[in-house]
């Protein structure tokens, strides 16, 4: 697993800046940049925070608590399943419905779906 400071340093390089160029955007010296990706030292709450939200990633990420810099917030998950358009056939074959904890057919969210509309058809 990569350390905080690799990751750092992986993530300047990847966006082509210098240590000079982060240091200035995050608001600190060259120097403490250089000792973060170095492990020399450890960012406190507010520069790791910077870093964080310069790059669009997570601090659980910098730090080494996940591998993936953009996991899904349950927001991001609740937003997208308020947002599912149901006729899609390419919902079905990535998604599994299930009611009661059991999986739905293909046909059986078919007959669902023509269901609700005809309640919604109704006066």
């Amino acid at each position: 697993m990569k350390t905080y400071g690799e990751r750092i340093a992986e993530l300047r390089e990847k966006h082509g800046l210098t240590q000079e160029e982060l240091a200035k955007i995050l608001g600190i010296k060259r120097a403490s940049l250089s000792h973060y990706e170095k492990n020399r030292r450890v960012p406190d709450y507010e520069v790791l925070n910077k870093i964080a939200d310069h790059f669009q990633v997570t601090v659980d990420y910098l730090i080494g608590r996940t591998d993936d810099p953009n996991p899904l917030s349950a927001e991001h998950v609740e937003m997208f399943t308020q947002s599912l358009e149901l006729s899609d056939e390419k919902i079905f074959e990535k998604f599994t419905l299930t009611v009661d904890g059991k999986e739905l057919t293909p046909e059986e969210a078919k007959r669902f779906i023509a269901f609700v509309r005809a309640e919604r058809s109704l006066p």
